[in-house]
């Protein structure tokens, strides 16, 4: 069965009745026959990457280099973006500051950065969804004459490169940050967020999808969710946890379980009952060979939806996987510790045989004789 975002109206976090699949939820998406947030570049990022392509003057003090196309349109003046970025000191090679390592997405209000990215808010102003580039950004428009108090190996006068993704933006009414709006209109941002992800999902681009996801994550952020209680905090999960189990859905079908798990494990920090979050997460784990981690999984799942297909399908699943590996070790224990072989008798040689008879005659004839001297 193909995997289906389903309507986000209903809570995240509701059990799935009994008889239904563990896969399936009425807020995220589903996944049925799974074989998934961050989108890190293929490099380690200690040094800023080899890029060939042509430099674009986007301004006096701002260079572009693309290291990958974005999609649709640039955003607006006061639009709410939200990107990973790397920071390096050019002359230096120095690196600062990196958001993929400290695994939260910066947000930058076009039009209403701070002064010191003013180039690198250019910068994003000029970069389409998804798209990553390489920025070089003159010292005027970065940390100036006085250098950085916060980054003490950014000297005066520094000229920055730095390494970005648009994740993706919002065209806020009057560029609205996160921290000015409501708790409401924060809930209903993620959620249009949710929503996109959800439509990439469908047409199977989990990347794209997983941009939209982390979004909407971003909106509900820490320091956020620990002020919320009551009605407002169920809202809140109730479109966080889903990104969250709709990532790993994504990471999954990526084949990037260690990173599925962990976006299983949030939710699961918040409702450790949370069934869905068990079951992927299994599922993850037992496509690492984490056969027992995955069985506990499962068998959690379980106590809360006992007849559910799917739990029980991968519960059969590991069961004959180690009936395979006791077959598999009874048999290389047999060829080691099996008993010992029997000795082939000996074979007779007729010559041999010949010469002990000669002997044996010569002697006896030697016994007659000596007798009869005596």
């Amino acid at each position: 069965m193909a995997a289906v975002p389903e309507d986000a109206a209903s809570a995240a976090d509701s059990p799935a009745p009994t008889g239904s699949t563990a896969g399936s939820s009425d807020n995220e998406i589903t996944v049925e026959e799974t074989s998934f947030v961050h989108t890190e570049p293929q490099q380690d990022g200690s040094a800023p990457p080899v890029v060939t392509t042509d430099m674009e003057v986007l301004h006096d003090k701002v260079k572009k280099q693309v290291i990958k196309e974005g999609q649709g349109k640039v955003p607006l003046k006061f639009s709410t973006c939200f990107v990973h970025y790397r920071a390096w000191v050019q002359s230096s090679g120095h690196k600062f500051e990196d958001t993929w390592q400290e695994q939260h997405p910066v947000e930058i209000v076009i039009g209403k950065e701070k002064k010191q990215m003013t180039g690198l808010g250019i910068g994003v102003g000029n970069m389409r969804r998804g798209e990553r580039a390489l920025l070089h950004v003159g010292w005027e428009l970065g940390y100036g004459k006085e250098g950085s108090f916060s980054f003490p190996n950014v000297p005066p006068t520094a000229d920055l490169i730095y390494e970005v993704e648009l994740i993706g933006f919002d065209d806020a009414k009057e560029g609205k940050a996160r921290s000015d709006m409501t708790v409401e209109e924060r809930i209903e941002a993620a959620d249009r967020r949710k929503l996109e992800g959800n439509d990439y999902f469908k047409e199977k681009k989990f990347d794209e999808a997983m941009q939209q996801y982390e979004m909407a994550v971003a909106y509900m952020g820490d320091d956020f969710m620990f002020q919320l209680f009551g009605k407002y905090r169920d809202m809140a999960l109730a479109v966080k946890n889903p990104c969250h189990l709709n990532t790993a859905a994504c990471l999954i079908k990526q084949k990037r379980f260690d990173e599925a798990i962990a976006q299983c494990s949030i939710v699961l920090s918040e409702d450790e009952t949370n069934m869905k979050a068990l079951f992927r997460r299994g599922k993850a784990k037992a496509e690492l060979g984490q056969t027992e981690a995955a069985r506990e999984d499962f068998l959690k799942a379980k106590k809360h939806s006992p007849e559910d297909k799917e739990i029980l399908r991968e519960l059969r699943l590991l069961a004959e996987q180690d009936k395979v590996m006791y077959q598999k070790q009874k048999e290389l224990y047999k060829g080691l510790f099996g008993p010992r072989p029997q000795p082939k008798p000996k074979t007779t040689n007729p010559l041999l045989v010949f010469w002990q008879w000669l002997v044996s005659l010569i002697s006896y004839l030697a016994k007659i004789f000596t007798r009869k001297n005596d």
